[in-house]
């Protein structure tokens, strides 16, 4: 027969209980912070036809094809009007003393300044600094700037790698900028430090950039007196090898040839033969990186 086993305590199935009541709470805690942490997309290595790759969020690709897509209809509309086609190439990042929303200012008053230059109804600039540019997803997120540059280098190079769609690509310099501040040569800097008094009173984004360290009245004025131009912007500096790149196959294709490359401006004025033909160090690309 069976042996006979003592009948627990009421402390000990208490006890018991509780141990299970445990687990089990631990258990429905872990799967709730599971469920509510936000998912860690893939990083993944793209590369374009002209072979710059860029270390991207698998969860932007489909905005990034919908977003190509809407500037190639955009340029279709400007090439069946008979206009040429150019890029806007400009700092756009709040970084080194500058700020976001300055230079989508000046990049909206410079496309307009050049497009008058040359006639409104013969060119139209695709720039970079419209609010149809932004890459960010329902709930927040936004991309990286290798999100970025994957989304314009595939728009600038085209789908024959040629940079067929583009006539020419204007490169923003100090003068750009100076006539956005209306800097006339005496006292630019204080002009700067006067400007930045007012517009932080005014602009809630700006002051909360000099709040969390980002920009400070100094590197204001010594970012637009001194740096405001494609120089100091790893974005440009890519865009101007991926144009280097394009006019160099260009170059290289019957089809195009020497007369046909794509012309380059740097602050208002056509880029000298050596200088256009010449690449800058590398601003973004790159592949994704083992942990």
């Amino acid at each position: 027969m069976p042996a006979h086993r003592p009948t627990p305590s009421f402390r000990t199935v208490a006890s018991r209980f509780a141990h299970v009541a445990r687990r089990a709470l631990f258990v429905a805690s872990l799967a709730a912070a599971l469920i509510a942490a936000p998912s860690q997309a893939a990083k993944v290595t793209e590369c374009t036809e002209i072979k710059l790759c860029y270390c991207v969020n698998t969860d932007f690709k489909p905005l990034i094809e919908e977003k190509i897509k809407f500037f190639r209809g955009q340029i279709a509309e400007a090439r069946a009007a008979g206009k040429a086609v150019g890029y806007l190439s400009l700092p756009l990042s709040t970084l080194g003393g500058g700020y976001f929303d300055v230079n989508a200012e000046v990049a909206k008053t410079t496309k307009d300044r050049i497009e008058a230059r040359f006639g409104a109804g013969s060119v139209w600039v695709l720039s970079p600094g419209t609010k149809e540019s932004d890459l960010s997803l329902p709930g927040g997120a936004r991309g990286t700037n290798d999100d970025y540059m994957l989304m314009w280098t595939r728009v600038l190079e085209g789908l024959g790698a040629m940079g067929e769609d583009f006539d020419f690509v204007y490169f923003v310099g100090p003068s750009d900028f100076g006539a956005y501040f209306g800097l006339t040569g005496t006292g630019d800097m204080d002009r700067i430090g006067t400007f930045f008094d007012d517009r932080v009173a005014k602009d809630a984004g700006l002051k909360r950039e000099v709040e969390r360290g980002r920009v400070t009245r100094e590197t204001f004025k010594k970012y637009y007196g001194l740096k405001a131009s494609i120089t100091f912007s790893n974005g440009a500096h890519e865009e101007w090898n991926i144009f280097r790149t394009l006019n160099e196959r260009r170059r290289a294709n019957t089809k195009f040839g020497v007369a046909n490359q794509v012309a380059m401006f740097f602050d208002g004025k056509p880029v000298a033969t050596g200088a256009a033909e010449q690449s800058v160090a590398m601003g973004i690309s790159g592949a994704c990186k083992l942990p």
